[in-house]
């Protein structure tokens, strides 16, 4: 059995590499080890197409127009993000200088360094057999291609925009064998490509001293599928659409729909008798000095609910950050959907950095508003925070992951270009953006405008059960929430680190509809409680129940790593973890502003509405 990956995304099909068929639409691999319990080496074959005279720009081309094949990487199967050049396997090296082509910023960021092949292949053209080159075997070229395949290496290729690729299996005799003819069939569709698949022949055995001549052929072939389509052919229909898939949907609404309505039922029931009983002015004296005797929870603490959160600036910052998180994911889903961004490679990451810069005016809006709301007044400190916050954090992890990457010479390793163009990106747009947000939400919405004065001595909270305790409150907050996104978690997981193109932005989309109308109704209940046993430290509370969806997202990426995957190394551990722990940090700044921007509507809702001295 094998899989089958494409540039953009990953998707996994079932193929029996000895009864090999056109229809699978796959490619062989170089290597091969022919051992009875040998791994995998692996070929990603990634096809583009292209315009007249051998142009990439709108996919077309004309007869005995040349074509490129690009080579990109190598690295271990198991191991996504630990990845090198191609040339570092010694393969059939092309001339002197051969052209290098860097995609757009999502490209560059995914570790992808396009080398021309030099192989000669011209649209429409048949060539029965072509010589690459000569391959001379010494000790070291035999060790380095038996490790590669003992590490199950996968190759990557472009030709286009529509990859694939997949393993080899044999066994005979236990011994490694290395492939020398290569056979691809490229599909097209009048003058554009559409399909190709590469398969493999002539394996010889790898032995030091050999001269192997390695060969290939091309041949072309027609096909009815469209360039729209062409990439049909990589989306995994069974897996991301199984009913267990749409059973989760199904099952996170109608937990949307009892949750709702039970906050509904609870809090309006109990805060409607709480008016009633707090509005009455004509009780007899025994009634009054009854009720006053009784009075406790929410009511008692409106001279303390609005006083401003320690740490205000901070506070104000991750609820403005996550503020625009939230409309960012919104964006970048609702174009996925209309543009189908996962057909492009690098596509969804450039989209993300482009619409961060733009949407941190919001950012700077909703946590200028919020710290002038509260009386603050280091407004430069504010907006700093406010600008840097999340790309700083982003770019700490980063950093420690570029070092691993350089220290183990990966093309992981981000290019010093890409971060100037990231820093410019960020220093020219994002932070002005957001310096422009804070001054029009200091301005229009910054004036103070609470129910309730704020008392200037405050209200001694006293003791109440554990489980009324902020802490336990934030710790519980996060279950629903992330129950709510669980299985979609397992969709998105599997997309990124086992090779398969997520597509089901709609899915997404109404997970994470879902998603915030959960946290929202959870916070809620939270801070009623909290409210209730009068403790009117609301804020942050309200922020890290919300924000412990991203601690269970977390534990369960521990769990993924060590079940779901077969991932090694420090390099990948470290990676993994990394990209996790980035993941994590935004949906938990995300999830955290959600609840607390529930949660303050809540709280002037309720006390709009009783007498404040």
């Amino acid at each position: 059995m094998g899989e089958l990956r494409s540039g953009q995304g990953h998707c996994v099909f079932p193929i029996d590499l000895r009864t090999f068929r056109s229809h699978h639409r796959c490619i062989t691999a170089m290597l091969s080890s022919v051992r009875p319990f040998s791994l995998s080496v692996f070929i990603f074959f990634v096809l583009f197409s292209s315009l007249a005279f051998a142009s990439e720009s709108d996919h077309k081309y004309q007869p005995d127009d040349p074509i490129t094949l690009w080579v990109n990487k190598v690295g271990p199967y198991n191991n996504p993000q630990e990845t090198y050049n191609y040339y570092i396997l010694p393969f059939c090296h092309p001339g002197v200088n051969p052209a290098h082509k860097w995609g757009g910023l999502g490209e560059v960021l995914g570790g992808n360094e396009l080398i021309d092949s030099q192989i000669d292949i011209k649209f429409q053209k048949n060539v029965d057999k072509g010589t690459i080159c000569q391959l001379e075997l010494d000790e070291a070229k035999v060790k380095q291609f038996k490790d590669a395949i003992e590490n199950s290496y996968w190759f990557e290729f472009f030709v286009g925009f529509v990859g694939e690729l997949h393993p080899d299996k044999n066994s005979d005799n236990g011994k490694h064998v290395l492939y020398t003819h290569k056979n691809i069939v490229i599909k097209y569709n009048k003058d554009q490509i559409i399909h190709v698949n590469l398969t493999q022949g002539s394996p010889k055995p790898l032995e030091a001293g050999r001269v192997l001549d390695m060969t290939y052929s091309i041949k072309w072939l027609p096909t009815n599928v469209t360039f729209a389509r062409r990439f049909d052919v990589y989306l995994d229909y069974p897996f991301f659409e199984h009913q267990i898939h749409w059973f989760s949907v199904f099952n996170s609404f109608m937990m949307v729909i009892f949750l709702t309505g039970l906050v509904s039922m609870i809090l309006m029931r109990t805060l409607r008798n709480d008016y009633a009983k707090y509005a009455r002015e004509d009780d007899d004296l025994e009634t009054l000095e009854r009720d006053v005797s009784e009075e406790s929870g929410w009511k008692l603490v409106h001279g303390d609910v609005f006083r401003p959160p320690r740490g205000l600036v901070l506070l104000s910052a991750v609820v403005g950050t996550g503020a625009q998180l939230a409309l960012l994911v919104l964006l970048v889903i609702l174009l996925a959907i209309v543009g189908t961004l996962y057909v492009g490679r690098g596509a969804i990451v450039t989209t993300f950095i482009l619409c961060y810069a733009f949407t941190s005016f919001i950012s700077g809006y909703v946590s200028g508003g919020m710290y002038s709301r509260n009386g603050g007044k280091s407004w430069i400190k504010s907006t700093i925070l406010s600008a840097s916050l999340f790309p700083f954090l982003c770019f700490g992890i980063g950093f420690i992951l570029n070092t691993i990457a350089i220290f183990y010479g990966s093309l992981a390793a981000i290019p010093f270009g890409t971060m100037v163009v990231v820093f410019v990106i960020w220093a020219f747009i994002s932070f002005p953006l957001a310096l422009l947000g804070t001054v029009v939400g200091r301005n229009w919405s910054g004036a103070p405008n609470n129910p309730c004065r704020v008392k200037t001595i405050p209200r001694p909270i006293p003791e109440k059960k554990w489980y009324l305790t902020p802490s336990v409150v934030s710790l519980m907050g996060g279950l629903l929430p992330f129950g709510s996104i669980f299985i979609e978690m397992y969709f998105v997981f599997t997309s990124f680190w086992n090779y398969k193109v997520y597509y089901v932005y709609g899915f997404m989309l109404l997970v994470f509809l879902i998603l915030v109308i959960v946290t929202v109704c959870v916070t809620i209940v939270g801070t009623y409680f909290l409210l209730n046993a009068e403790n009117y430290h609301w804020q942050w509370t309200s922020f890290f129940s919300a924000a412990s969806t991203a601690v269970y997202v977390y534990l369960y990426s521990v769990y993924y790593y060590y079940v779901k995957t077969k991932m090694s190394g420090f390099f990948q551990t470290s990676f993994y973890f990394g990209y996790t722990l980035m993941f994590c940090l935004g949906l938990g700044i995300l999830c955290g502003a959600v609840g607390y921007l529930g949660s303050n509507l809540f709280v002037r809702r309720i006390y709009r509405n009783i007498k404040c001295d």
